[in-house]
């Protein structure tokens, strides 16, 4: 099997700048360098220049497609698969092949050149990029239906970019050297203005900084380099979940922002064993204000917090690293090193920043630690000190005589047993208690607060020591479980909410309802706060609902003016971390459904702008050529310079006539559409027979209508419908088959009926349409790529359809057997009394 192919491929910002030109010169060079070179398609566009770039190489013939009557040149991929040059040059790569081809787009046919070892050379221009079509369109108005995929793109060995400034592109306009000068005041005009190729300059400048980036990150990692090349600045804002983040973040937007096209990436390092004090609402709202200022948010999981955040850093190709200065004290900063000072000893090349803040070497402001063990534990624990050490004496006492060293060892297992039941406090209770006790009634002098031996002192501080340990480790480690536990649950209940929220129609009513469940409150109501201390109710579940902050059980602040307020019991301390993180989720869905709700809004406003713009375009050119035809007829008729003979003036009558005639039913067209998107079509249906307005109908297509066949039954029921419209979608529907039908197979009506539907069949035996396609034909302004300009905007089938809804009935396409396209309009039958 051959080796693949190399793609090179030339990207430009706009038509003109001369990618074939420089795709050509290429090809040149590897000619003379001995490489077999072949031309298997370039398009020229009659560009002088360009033509004689292909002079000197070998043109492999294109092979002819006969569509929709019209005869087009395709690239003949079988025969330059055949020849098998070393090096092939395609031009456009975004071209959609004519139907039928072995390929839908051309870019298929590169990749089986590729595939077939023949390295090519191709064009495209960055309008024709999948992920940048829809903002091509936005910014200039003109949507393209040619796009190729990015990742095609960019799995090219080779993208070069041919550039031109937006000034230079216009003179080359101007000087007739891309379009024909008849287009070049249209093109300037709308296209080609300054700001338009001025954003689809740095669109493709952007976009292939993107793959540059993407081939420097791919060498880094083959090559295992890890140190920072500093190719463009990237911030990476260290966040504790701490109110200083939003003073971080701002800070590291403001560095960024001094170069041009750098990144900030905020980052959380959790800690891996999930017993991290980071406050998730904090992290939520600081994540929501990095992203408005244009960064990316990130999370990793390290039990080293430095290391962690420098791995980060170095994987993302980071310069620079905002951190905040240490909140801890200075005594507590006397015996180990903060993250600061650990990271700046560790960042190597990398800069790293320590912004101050109002809690910096304030000490860090921790609550007191929550009990490591129920209540009614510790109340146990410290009733089995005072009952069991003196109950342990006693039976002692009563027994047999035992050494000083077994009597520590019991009292030691007492104590264990204290700690293992109350915990800390319980224990060292037991611990002095139990060392008292071993003094006086077992220790010589007995009787006695003295030690007479020194051994036996030993060992009774061994034995408060060990008590001492022993039950601090067991409280640390209850503790630990207890919070490990905690954990556990938030981010289950976290986890749950999110799934909750997704799976919900409404985000916002079903996080206020999660919240609700998982702490068992009466209500929860999110409130925005207004003037004066009122309260507008935003969403709220259960009841009652309560609007006033200040009264309900429990309040906690979302975002802003937004509250939270909660209903049905108070809420321990510890459980306002996760309420916080539900306020903040809270104040995001909200955030969300605005949007959307505004998106829904602007969307019929963009579709009737879309449609405006569309109309304006459509206007401009194509009520043009009739009014000009008949202006140049009537100021013919009016010269006194001229003398026409009957004939002559016979025909310039006759064209005036067809050209208003032309006129009157484009104008009729596009005021009937503007209704339909208006919803201001006036319907008047009525019981009419189809062989009453078949013959109108052709005979408002003029002489070409008489060749069409009619097979409508007598015996076909009435049906119901507006007379004048259902003549309007005839003559469309039989306009459009007689453009594409062959001369010696004329297009047909049929009739019948199909439950209470009448159906009539417009038949034609042309090209036809593929089936993926039949949505296509029915969009306003659509000729499915035809290219002739003079044939109409392309609404008729847009207008027949609405049209034919508007009455009740549909309009389908469907294939005709043998080929062609068969539309099927059907209407209600007339219910008769």
């Amino acid at each position: 099997m051959p080796a693949r192919g190399e793609l090179r491929i030339y990207l430009g910002a706009a038509p003109g700048v001369g990618k074939t030109y420089t795709m050509l010169e290429e090809a040149h060079r590897r000619a003379e360098r001995g490489t077999d070179v072949v031309i298997a398609l370039v398009e020229t566009h009659g560009r002088k220049h360009t033509t004689a770039m292909t002079a000197g190489l070998e043109v492999v013939p294109r092979r002819e497609v006969t569509y929709r009557g019209a005869a087009l040149d395709e690239m003949d991929l079988d025969a330059v698969l055949a020849r098998r040059p070393e090096l092939a040059v395609v031009d456009e790569l975004a071209h959609s092949n004519v139907p039928g081809s072995r390929h839908a787009k051309r870019w298929q046919d590169v990749r089986e050149l590729l595939e077939a070892g023949i390295s090519v050379l191709t064009t495209v221009n960055v309008q024709h990029l999948e992920s940048l079509n829809d903002v091509v369109a936005r910014i200039t108005g003109v949507p393209q239906r040619e796009t190729v995929p990015d990742a095609v793109v960019r799995a090219a060995e080779q993208v070069e970019l041919v550039d031109m400034t937006p000034e230079a592109l216009r003179r080359r306009m101007a000087h007739g050297n891309i379009y024909r000068p008849e287009k070049v005041d249209a093109a300037l005009g709308n296209y080609f203005r300054t700001g338009n190729l001025t954003a689809l300059r740095e669109l493709a400048l952007l976009w292939l900084a993107d793959k540059v980036e993407q081939q420097l990150g791919q060498y880094r990692a083959d090559h295992d380099i890890d140190s920072t090349w500093e190719t463009r600045e990237r911030v990476v804002v260290a966040l504790t979940g701490g109110p200083e983040g939003d003073t971080l973040i701002r800070r590291a937007a403001r560095i960024a922002a001094r170069s041009k096209g750098a990144d900030l990436l905020a980052v959380h390092v959790a800690r891996s064993d999930g017993l991290a004090g980071a406050n998730p609402a904090e992290l939520a709202r600081q994540r929501v204000l990095a992203e408005s200022l244009g960064g990316t948010y990130h999370q990793v999981v390290g039990a080293d917090v430095p290391r962690a955040l420098l791995d980060f850093a170095r994987g993302v190709n980071a310069t620079q690293i905002v951190l905040g200065a240490s909140s801890r004290g200075r005594f507590a900063q006397l015996f180990a090193a903060g993250v600061g000072v650990t990271t700046i000893a560790r960042s190597g090349s990398i800069d790293v920043h320590l912004v101050t803040h109002e809690l910096a070497g304030r000490g860090r402001r921790r609550g007191p630690l929550p009990p490591a063990l129920s209540r009614k534990r510790r109340i146990t624990g410290f009733s089995v000190a005072l009952l069991g050490l003196p109950l342990l004496t006693v039976a002692l006492e009563a027994g047999p005589a035992l050494p000083l060293i077994d009597d520590i060892l019991l009292f030691l297992v007492a104590v264990v047993g204290v700690a293992l039941i109350g915990g800390l406090w319980p224990a060292l209770l037991a611990a002095v208690g139990g060392s008292l006790l071993l003094n006086w009634f077992f220790t010589a002098p007995v009787g006695r607060f003295t030690i007479a031996e020194g051994q036996n002192l030993l060992a009774l501080a061994i034995f408060v020591l060990v008590a001492v340990a022993v039950s601090w480790v067991v409280d640390t480690a209850a503790r630990t479980t207890r919070q490990a536990a905690r954990a556990s649950a938030e981010a289950q209940t976290l986890a749950t909410v999110a799934g909750g929220v997704l799976r919900g129609e409404r985000p916002l009513t079903a996080l206020l309802d999660r919240l609700r469940e998982t702490f068992a409150l009466d209500s929860v109501t999110l409130v925005e706060k207004g003037p004066a201390g009122t309260g507008t109710v935003v969403a709220s579940v259960g009841e009652p609902v309560c609007a006033s902050p200040g009264a309900p059980d429990g309040e906690v602040t979302a975002d802003g003016d937004l509250m939270i307020l909660l209903r049905g019991r108070t809420l321990e301390a510890s459980d306002r971390r996760i309420v916080e993180a539900f306020a903040a989720q809270a104040a995001v869905a909200l955030r969300q459904e605005r949007l959307a709700a505004e998106a829904a809004t602007a969307k019929p406003l963009a579709e009737a702008d879309r449609m405006r713009t569309a109309l304006l375009a459509a206007v401009s050119h194509d009520l043009r050529t009739p009014l000009a035809s008949a202006k140049a007829a009537v100021a013919s008729l009016r010269s006194s310079e001229v003398e026409f003979d009957d004939e002559d003036r016979e025909e310039l009558l006759l064209t005036a006539d067809e050209s208003l005639e032309r006129l009157d039913r484009l104008v009729a067209n596009l005021l009937d559409m503007s209704r339909l998107q208006a919803g201001a079509l006036g319907v008047v249906p009525i019981e009419v027979g189809a062989e009453e307005v078949v013959p109108r109908a052709l005979d408002d297509c003029g002489p070409a209508g008489r060749a069409v066949a009619v097979r409508v039954p007598e015996d076909l029921p009435l049906l119901r419908a507006d007379p004048g419209l259902l003549e309007r979608v005839l003559v469309n529907l039989v306009g459009n088959a007689l453009r594409y039908s062959p001369p010696d197979a004329p297009p047909m009506i049929t009739g019948s009926t199909h439950g209470d539907m009448v159906e009539l069949r417009v038949i034609d035996h042309g090209p036809g349409i593929p089936a993926d396609r039949w949505d296509d034909v029915f969009l306003p302004f659509q000729r499915l790529g035809d290219r002739d300009n003079h044939t109409g905007v392309g609404l008729g089938l847009a207008l027949s359809r609405g049209l034919t809804e508007a009455m009740g009935g549909t309009l389908t396409p469907a294939e005709t057997p043998g080929g062609g396209l068969t539309m099927v309009l059907a209407l209600p039958v007339a219910r008769l009394c």
